[in-house]
């Protein structure tokens, strides 16, 4: 069971009300505040280059969600692209300074949430089919409930696992007993990843989005970079250790869990899921 979760939420900016009224200036017009709030990090600002915006920062201040923002949204350009969340999230991040692809996923998956929270609320429904008796049915989730995780090298790994100060671990995997360093991945990875995919798609070649993100992840391999002993290593590596190693992976990355109870209204099943995101997440009917 992950520790050293909080449940996701903001602490307020400038918003004295979920609306802001509007105030008359002097000239006669209308002017709107729009309210902002403070989104919590899950890597809390650790491990970003000292240049970064955000290194050391706990926090970043975004602002509500807008009707002009719900434009970007519906952009059938924007949506074919697969950029319509990327240019929300730059449109309400308040210090523009920050690059979403310098974002690690982990915040920027925090950004995304709390983001439709402000602009469509914490409830989303979404049609969930039951593993037990595969009756497809409308979910409710709150999405309050999710939690920030700030990451943890599990007790039961740590005589394998080695934490560097650039942030970066490296991990001993269990079969080929190799020592592989790994790094947080982000918002560029994510792009490069999803562009890779859809080009082998189009081209009609087999899928590796395994072997891929593996590529991307992992920096060294027994201290050797080359992108031909990390593509050796990969394509050769035991299922044992590919298993582990993303194990690992995933308890020591910063991230939102997602996970929440899901009950099936049809035959009482309950067991704990990850929120699905579909087209209602940000398109709610």
């Amino acid at each position: 069971m992950r520790n050293n979760e909080d449940r996701l939420g903001a602490r307020e900016g400038n918003a004295d009300a979920p609306v802001q009224a509007a105030n008359q200036s002097s000239d006669g017009t209308f002017s709107f505040a729009t309210p902002t709030e403070f989104v919590e990090l899950p890597s809390r600002g650790r491990h970003y280059p000292e240049e970064h915006p955000l290194h050391g920062k706990e926090d970043v201040e975004i602002r509500f969600m807008t009707a002009k923002d719900e434009d970007i949204l519906t952009s059938q350009t924007l949506i074919r692209k697969g950029i319509a969340v990327d240019r929300l999230i730059e449109n309400i991040l308040v210090d523009k300074s920050i690059n979403i692809d310098d974002l690690y996923i982990g915040d920027k998956n925090a950004i995304t949430i709390a983001a439709r929270i402000t602009g469509y609320g914490e409830d989303y429904s979404t049609r969930v089919t039951c593993p037990s008796c595969r009756e497809s049915s409308d979910y409710s989730f709150n999405l309050k409930e999710c939690s920030t995780y700030v990451g943890n090298i599990p007790e039961q790994h740590k005589h394998c696992i080695e934490k560097l100060e650039s942030g970066n671990h490296i991990i001993t995997v269990p079969a080929s007993k190799v020592k592989v360093e790994v790094r947080l991945m982000t918002g560029r990875d994510e792009k490069y990843l999803s562009k890779l995919a859809e080009s082998k798609r189009k081209n009609k070649l087999p899928e590796s989005y395994l072997t891929d993100q593996l590529m991307r992840m992992i920096v060294s391999v027994n201290g050797d970079s080359s992108n031909s002993s990390r593509q050796m290593f990969v394509d050769n590596m035991p299922a044992r250790d590919s298993k582990f190693l993303r194990g690992v992976y995933a308890e020591i990355v910063p991230n939102i869990d997602l996970s929440q109870v899901y009950a099936c209204t049809s035959c009482d099943f309950e067991q704990e899921m990850e929120v699905p995101f579909t087209t209602e997440f940000f398109w709610p009917k």
